[in-house]
């Protein structure tokens, strides 16, 4: 009799024990908000990237530095583990990544407490975003400000990814290169569209998000791919970039510069 009340006894603990993993689970209250900052950690292969100085080699052998390298990234999206989506609101998600700036490298984020897998975003700044009025881009979308040099005032859109350097095989045009990629799909008229969206599984899925549980998100974003990838960039065949046909092709190469390394509490 003792032996049954026993095993009772320890079900009922089970029980309980499980019972209040439940609820602590259902204890994240979507309402409440947790900051979480994603690093975006500009490399070349296995080393950190360095403008002017850092000699580089692609996948055609041919040697380059890189002088300029900056990008948007917005329309950021994080999958719950029941498989919502919270959409960061547009007005606060729009930042523009500035190798040269490294206050520039880590934008933060405010997001709903809850259990995540998976976080996606887009390079570079949507239709909605580059036909609205002047007057309501701000911040990093400022087209006399911050997208000064982001921006084609004769084209009407934002640069969503530049890349400019310098290469010995490039023999005219004082050996620079310059990658400057755009096109939203057209405004009146059918366009080019090189908007990307990239979608990173978070290490250890589900991370747990809180607001006394804020984290970082290392993410390496690797230069070396801009021109290694689907389609292997020839540098002093395709020194230009400016749209065109190799546009699209620089555009699904940066498309993989991203991989997170790792996530830690802050």
């Amino acid at each position: 009799m003792k032996r049954i009340i026993s095993l009772l006894s320890i079900s009922a603990i089970l029980f309980t024990s499980c019972k209040k993993d439940k609820d602590e689970v259902s204890e994240y209250n979507p309402n409440v908000k947790a900051d979480l900052s994603v690093e975006f950690d500009n490399v070349a292969g296995s080393a950190d990237l360095q403008l002017n100085t850092g000699n580089y080699t692609n996948a055609l052998g041919q040697q380059f530095k890189v002088t300029k390298l900056k990008y948007y990234v917005s329309n950021f999206k994080l999958t719950n583990v029941d498989g919502s989506v919270y959409t960061v609101p547009q007005k606060d998600c729009y930042f523009l990544i500035d190798e040269s700036d490294a206050t520039s490298h880590m934008p933060v984020l405010s997001v709903p407490e809850g259990e995540y897998k998976t976080l996606s975003f887009m390079i570079g700044v949507d239709s909605l975003r580059n036909t609205m009025d002047v007057s309501q881009r701000t911040g990093s979308l400022d087209v006399s400000g911050a997208a000064a040099d982001m921006y084609w005032s004769w084209n009407s859109g934002y640069i969503f990814f530049k890349m400019d350097g310098t290469s010995p095989a490039i023999t005219a045009m004082g050996g620079v290169f310059q990658y400057h990629v755009g096109g939203f799909g057209g405004y009146s008229t059918p366009t080019v569209n090189n908007l990307k969206t990239v979608t990173l599984t978070l290490p250890g899925a589900p991370v747990s998000f809180g607001s006394n549980n804020h984290k970082h998100i290392h993410t390496f974003v690797d230069a070396l791919k801009v021109v290694n990838g689907t389609t292997n960039i020839s540098v002093p065949t395709t020194p230009m970039v400016m749209g065109g046909p190799d546009a699209p092709k620089i555009a699904y190469n940066y498309k993989n510069m991203f991989v997170v390394d790792h996530i830690e509490a802050e």
